[in-house]
């Protein structure tokens, strides 16, 4: 039976190059892909899919986040994070939300193959950059993950669309919520991480992987 593969990237010819790549592979199909982080839940709910490669920057919701929703409602679903970067942060926020893999996409080429072989073996696969990234991790790098484990999804939904430069406006009109709705996340988001202006929220935000805008 073929490994049935979701791709999720906002990148359009990389997605591209990405299912060629892997429709070589005789013992993988791709089912479907993405641009869109939204997109992924009803996509992987509908398709099951083996694995999801997810980027982590993608309108609509970020990987980081949807992955930790996608491993909630389909924990059997692999998901192996992209990224441009090979920033500790983002590789310890994508594990800490429930990735199997991380692999830059410099390397992908070279390294996913490998890493969907071996997550489906149920073990970790990190690439030699998000290996060597990792090695040289600061004690402090916990604390922001801690800050943002006290955020609901909402909250980090919200923080991600401020991070990014929407209005309030926007944001409801988004999520679909009213403004007054918005303003009361905005004002719990930061109350709990001690923040106190939509700067200090942006660069918390690309500290920790939210977004890297």
């Amino acid at each position: 039976m073929k490994v049935r593969v979701l791709l999720a990237d906002d990148h359009q010819l990389f997605r591209e190059a990405l299912r060629v790549m892997l429709e070589k592979e005789p013992s993988i199909r791709v089912v479907a892909e993405t641009g869109d982080g939204l997109q992924v839940m009803p996509l992987a709910q509908s398709l099951s899919p083996d694995v999801v490669c997810m980027d982590i920057s993608m309108p609509g919701m970020n990987g980081i986040e949807t992955t930790r929703r996608l491993r909630a409602a389909c924990p059997d679903i692999k998901i192996i994070g992209l990224s441009a970067f090979s920033d500790q942060r983002y590789i310890l926020e994508m594990l800490n939300a429930g990735a199997s893999g991380y692999v830059t996409k410099a390397a992908a080429g070279d390294q996913l193959l490998q890493a969907i072989a071996t997550v489906l073996q149920e073990q970790k696969y990190l690439c030699p950059d998000a290996t060597t990234a990792i090695s040289r991790v600061q004690p402090e790098l916990g604390d922001s993950a801690g800050q943002a484990d006290r955020l609901g999804p909402r909250e980090r939904q919200v923080l991600q669309l401020v991070a990014e430069g929407h209005t309030s406006a926007q944001i409801a009109g988004h999520l679909q919520m009213a403004p007054s709705t918005v303003e009361v996340h905005r004002r719990n988001i930061m109350r709990k991480l001690n923040l106190h202006n939509v700067a200090d929220l942006t660069k918390y935000a690309i500290r920790v992987g939210l977004t890297s805008s």
